[in-house]
């Protein structure tokens, strides 16, 4: 399932989506604002041009809203259910756990958003 040749390699593995080799961020991962979501300007390995057209990356924000709201709902739903905690301690359960996992989301939805336009290629 995360064999090399997979959407899940590239993404669970940050790496390329066109050759799986090179690394798709420059950083590792990290909570400095400037250096989350730093790419390389192409691939070291098979020089994929990373940004495909201006602001390609502005959609990422709809891909990252949708993980911020699936987490919102799950942490709720742990708090509220599991721990019954009142609203006002679930909400700022979830703030908290939204900041804690904010580099991981941006990260996470610039990835997605590259893999659904650009296939692996066995032989680059």
């Amino acid at each position: 399932m995360f064999k090399k040749g997979t959407k899940l390699y590239s993404i669970t593995k940050g790496k390329c989506p066109k050759c799986h080799e090179g690394n798709f961020f420059k950083n590792g991962l990290t909570f400095h604002p400037s250096k989350v979501t730093r790419l390389h300007e192409n691939c070291p390995n098979c020089n994929l041009k990373y940004m495909l057209e201006p602001s390609f990356y502005f959609g990422a924000m709809y891909v990252n809203y949708g993980i911020t709201v699936a987490i919102s709902i799950i942490v709720f739903l742990i708090a509220k259910l599991g721990f019954d905690l009142n609203l006002l301690h679930s909400f700022l359960i979830i703030i908290g756990a939204l900041l804690i996992l904010a580099p991981i989301n941006l990260r996470l939805a610039r990835i997605l958003w590259i893999n659904m336009f650009v296939n692996y290629e066995n032989e680059v």
